[in-house]
């Protein structure tokens, strides 16, 4: 009788050899797996309702109706775009890879620091957001502590023990953190539908469906000054589109696990894309709801950043029901930033397997023999992320930079690998994966471009300049230090046969050192 699952594995591990690496992570991740800890970073109770005002503060109920399916298909191109990539190339941190691949060392080079950016945003922002709802709604609001009482030390404190817990959880095996996600997949559907059932069951007003449809300029103060005045309302709904951008990102997740997911040629691309697809529409459903079961929505505008906690407050749900969801929201977000840690673990083992951060990459591409994770990379980016959070908790401007610019950055990193593969396919990339998009490939990448340009635009409008400026200036940078050290100096992932084949001799060393330990 033939064991499918080890032929599977055989087989993941011969195209992973066939780019030049070792197995070393633990390969145990299912296609649901995969698909889990994409929808848990992506976690539309997160930004779908942290970032609420961001869309109703602009175009009004339209910038919720309309705006969110607008911004969700934009989403889930890029993730067609982005599948079909690493249906091709399943390794982790496979942006950076793709980049190397389809444009050069040079294109790949840049597309990993800004991932590691984005990544490094994400995990910090979010952080951040868990201690903000955990004194707010736990510890305020259940357990009656006086919100005075919280200092700068309170702040440093549950800012570390939240990010060394992740940090472990991450450090102690795939198997942990996959049992975490997939809890936070089912832990995010059955809060979205207690939420939307206790919000319309509860409503203190009539539903009326025309505000889902309803533009109505609410930039400047009608607003709570989410976004500057403008007389222009269209302007204001493409402004809106930043609640869909904050909240649908981060899906890479996928790609980053290809290496610990069976039969990543084929789970990765629906992974990543039914976790954009999802999310869209039970996004939708969350957020359509929360207006419809607004009292007003004229105060809500008004509310701005408590605009949820508004109609919450308002409804007439039971006690028991807003307190449950109340933890529900905490833990969703933790695991949110869990499976960003996770992320962010990979993509910097992956750029520092191929000796991309001097002087330190040596040390951060070790593996653990016992657990099959990257100690030194978790940690890393454990301490990295507390850093920022402590920076967003002292300062406005930089936490706007943070929870901004996670968006904008990994967007902009999702938009460099899909236009070197628009400009290489049929030319130098001429071999695809099981997932292939055949005449629409072209097409599709093109929208994609566009789409995630669009997104990335509207993140660094006033109020949030400053991402803007931090990305013009990190890209000169980047040109700067290219060009005067790191061309010469790295040499990227193995891109041609000959470059793959004198590593094979590396590869198996490497395997049967962990198998051995």
């Amino acid at each position: 009788m033939t064991d499918h699952s080890d032929e599977q594995s055989k087989q993941d591990m011969q195209v992973l050899h066939s780019m030049g690496y070792a197995q070393e992570l633990a390969r145990r991740m299912s296609g649901f797996s995969n698909f889990a800890i994409s929808f848990s970073i992506i976690c539309i109770l997160a930004g779908g309702i942290g970032a609420y005002t961001v869309a109703l503060g602009a175009a009004g109920g339209a910038s919720i109706g309309i705006g969110w399916i607008v911004g969700s298909v934009f989403a889930l191109v890029v993730a067609a775009a982005m599948g079909q990539i690493a249906s091709a190339y399943p390794t982790a941190g496979g942006l950076y890879h793709w980049s190397s691949i389809l444009g050069g060392k040079g294109w790949g080079w840049g597309t990993a620091w800004i991932n590691v950016f984005g990544l490094l945003f994400v995990v910090a922002s979010v952080n951040y957001g868990v201690y903000l709802l955990l004194k707010d709604l736990i510890l305020v609001g259940m357990f009656g502590m006086d919100a005075a009482g919280f200092t700068g030390t309170d702040l440093i404190i549950w800012v570390a023990v939240i990010t060394l817990a992740q940090a472990i959880m991450n450090y102690v095996g795939i198997k942990v953190t996959t049992l975490l996600t997939d809890f936070s997949g089912y832990l995010i559907f059955a809060v979205t539908i207690a939420i939307i059932l206790g919000l319309l069951l509860g409503s203190p007003v009539e539903l009326d469906f025309s505000r889902l449809v309803t533009f109505k300029n609410y930039t400047g103060e009608a607003g709570a000054n989410t976004w500057p005045a403008t007389s222009s309302l269209m302007f204001a709904f493409v402004l809106g589109l930043l609640h869909v951008c904050y909240t649908i990102t981060g899906f890479d997740a996928s790609a980053h696990t290809s290496e610990e997911t069976r039969d990543a040629q084929r789970a990765v691309p629906k992974g990543m894309i039914n976790a954009v697809f999802w999310s869209g529409v039970f996004g939708w459903v969350l957020v359509a709801v929360i207006l419809l079961a607004m009292p007003s929505v004229d105060e809500g505008a008004a509310k701005g950043w408590s605009v949820f906690y508004y109609t919450l407050e308002a409804s007439g749900m039971p006690q028991w029901l807003k307190s449950v969801i109340s933890v529900g929201i905490v833990v969703a977000n933790f695991l949110c930033a869990l499976a960003g840690m996770t992320s962010l673990s990979r993509m910097i083992f992956a750029f520092a397997r191929d000796g991309g951060i001097p002087g330190v990459s040596g040390v951060l591409r070790k593996i653990n023999p016992k657990y099959r994770t990257p100690g030194p990379a978790i940690f890393t980016g454990a301490a990295l992320c507390f850093l920022l959070g402590l920076l967003a908790g002292s300062d406005a401007n930089a936490y706007i930079i943070l929870a901004s610019g996670c968006a904008v950055f990994l967007y902009v990193s999702y938009m460099m690998p899909i236009a070197a593969g628009l400009l290489a396919e049929g030319k130098t990339w001429t071999k695809k994966g099981p997932f292939d998009l055949g005449i629409w490939s072209k097409p599709i990448a093109v929208l994609a471009i566009i789409g995630a340009a669009i997104l990335a635009f509207v993140g660094f409008q006033p109020p949030y300049q400053l991402v803007g400026f931090f990305l013009a200036a990190l890209i000169a940078v980047l040109v700067i230090v290219w060009f005067a050290f790191e061309r010469n100096r790295f040499t990227g992932p193995p891109l041609t046969e000959d470059a793959v084949k004198a590593r094979q001799a590396e590869i198996k060393a490497a395997e049967t050192a962990l198998s051995a330990a």
